[in-house]
């Protein structure tokens, strides 16, 4: 694992105009530089580089990163490549932190010291796999070549198990990592053996966790990782950090059930698939990827379990929509699987079924039309009635208006019968949904203007910031500049890399991009934002206490509470 003042020294060093520069020209705009995109076609530039804030933006697809992560998107290559081609330019050295066995201290269950065991049980799988004929066999006879064996760092189990990888067997890492079992009678055991080792990766490169294939005969087919402190299911996918590249060429994922049919899809030129690791599709799965593409299509088996599979899919989907993103369903025919489908049919054969992937307002009605009687009043009843719940989890007002108008039509109803008996707020003439006009949040402002200027974070009010998605990062900046750590935007991004806060920041980057504020006017902005703060907990201090005055009249309250009432009465009364 490399250390994070490695990671800051590196990006301090390298300079993100001269790196992006040496692959796609750039022209000054402004404070800024800007290019026709390199992530995706576009006529006109709408890529930009901040030279101060050493990061890139494109207003057209959403790429967005340091230094760091134009290498990964670019090249293709994981965290650690970039940050090893990146040293090798700056003229720095990796740091190589040494693996230790034999006795730990109490901290050896910390994420870091479980990301050094995985990353030694991967180059041991890595390596075993090369010493199996029958493994070797099995991999070729699925039709993968080593090139794609080496991308997904496939590798084998061997009924022998790590003894051999870890001097310190009972390291009690290797049990909190999920590579060992304790069993009743306190004997360790590995928890994968013979089986083919597919390595899951975080968005930094690392190995999280691991899936293990059987060869032959054997159940599970597939066996995953226990959730461990560095995974979590419902968060990761397989195959994400290698279809990167592919996911901005494409604008699509293609999520399928198997690592298997994940990397046979890609040996065949398909790189945009990825596979959800021994769960259900989570909304978590379709937040992150709806985040890098604007179309994910499921594709699974068309027989009753795939079905099953794709419904649970659109249930956890739906409320991750939006009215610009699409969801589309491929069900192949029996007994095929992606893997099958693709080593018998071709590439061109599977990508024109993805064009034409049945969309996900098709497939909700199609179902719950299925499933009832429409020939009679009961069914359409019946079939209003499990569409109520699906309606309400839809945030998008135009994809949610045409289904309602299907449904109405398909069941009798009429749209404002749909509309009040599944409890759904009525739309305008325009089709949107109607609601009050909101002030910009004061968290932005801030999140946007502490970017600009990373010293003001030592001044924010964290215990009066609203709740919001931008409050959270405001925290941590508030933390790391009290411990005396001033975060530049670059560092600040990578240390958010893969957390839910990715994308806040992000957002807060692209807005301040085309901004030509000056230190005084920063300086302005930000005062005046933390005044409207200030006010606005007066008045909901106020508000609460003239509650309780209104209840209780003004001798129920405390004396502290007299003091702040009398208080908050004569400031309203100047202000007044």
């Amino acid at each position: 694992m490399i250390p994070e003042s490695f990671i800051q020294d590196l990006l301090a060093r390298v300079d993100l105009v001269d790196l992006i520069d040496g692959y796609v020209p750039l022209k000054k705009a402004g404070a800024n530089y800007a290019a026709c995109c390199p992530f995706h076609n576009e006529k006109s530039p709408s890529f930009t580089v901040s030279p101060s804030k050493q990061f890139y933006h494109c207003f057209g697809c959403g790429a967005h990163g340091t230094a760091i992560g134009f290498l990964m998107e670019y090249q293709g290559i994981g965290f650690v490549d970039a940050i090893k081609e990146l040293a090798s330019r700056a003229g720095m050295q990796v740091p190589q932190d040494e693996f230790k066995t034999g006795g730990h201290a109490p901290d050896q269950g910390t994420v870091r010291g479980l990301v050094e065991v995985m990353t030694r049980a991967a180059q041991f799988y890595k390596e075993e796999l090369k010493k199996s004929p029958k493994a070797i066999d099995y991999l070729k006879q699925r039709g993968l070549t080593g090139e794609i064996a080496a991308k997904f760092g496939i590798g084998y189990a061997p009924p022998t198990g790590l003894k051999t990888a870890f001097a310190d067997y009972d390291d009690s890492r290797l049990v909190a990592a999920g590579l060992v079992k304790v069993g009743d009678d306190g004997r360790r055991y590995d928890y994968f053996r013979d089986r083919v080792m597919f390595p899951i990766f975080n968005q930094k490169g690392e190995v999280i966790a691991f899936g293990g294939r059987v060869m032959g005969v054997g159940e599970p087919k597939y066996l995953n990782s226990p959730e461990t402190p560095l995974f979590e299911k419902g968060r990761e996918l397989f195959g994400l950090p290698q279809a990167r590249a592919a996911l901005r060429e494409t604008d699509t994922a293609i999520v399928v059930e198997g690592y298997m049919d994940v990397v046979a899809l890609a040996q065949h030129g398909v790189g945009n698939a990825l596979a959800t690791l021994g769960t259900a599709t989570t909304t978590m799965h379709v937040q992150k990827l709806l985040r890098q593409v604007d179309r994910i299509v499921f594709c699974f088996d068309g027989d009753a379990a795939g079905r099953k599979a794709a419904w649970r899919a659109l249930e956890n989907a739906l409320e991750a929509l939006s009215d610009n993103k699409s969801i589309g369903f491929v069900f192949l025919p029996d007994p095929e699987d992606p893997d099958s489908f693709v080593r018998a049919n071709g590439r061109e054969a599977f990508e024109r079924m993805i064009r034409e992937a049945t969309p996900l307002s098709e497939f909700l009605l199609r179902e719950l039309a299925s499933r009832s009687d429409l020939s009679t009043s009961e069914g359409k009843a019946k079939l209003i009635y499990e569409a109520k719940p699906l309606l309400q989890k839809l945030p998008t007002p135009l994809l949610r208006l045409q289904l309602v108008k299907r449904a109405a039509e398909v069941s009798g109803f009429t749209q404002a019968e749909v509309e009040r008996l599944c409890d759904l707020k009525s739309f305008g003439p325009a089709g949107l949904p109607k609601s009050p006009r909101r002030a910009p949040s004061l968290n932005k402002t801030l999140l946007r203007l502490v970017l600009h200027q990373p010293e003001l974070a030592a001044r924010l009010p964290v215990g009066d910031l609203p709740d919001s998605p931008e409050r959270s990062v405001l925290v941590c900046l508030y933390d790391w500049a009290a411990k005396g750590e001033m975060m530049t935007y670059a560092v600040l991004r990578e240390r958010l890399r893969g957390t839910q806060q990715e994308a806040v920041v992000e957002a807060a980057a692209a807005e301040f991009l085309h901004s030509s504020l000056q230190p005084d006017e920063i300086e302005s902005e930000f005062s005046g934002a933390l005044a409207r703060l200030r006010e606005g907990g007066h008045k909901r201090d106020f508000d609460e206490l003239q509650a309780r005055v209104r209840r209780l009249g003004v001798a129920g309250l405390t004396p502290e509470e007299k003091q702040a009432y009398a208080r908050l009465v004569a400031m309203r009364g100047k202000k007044d």
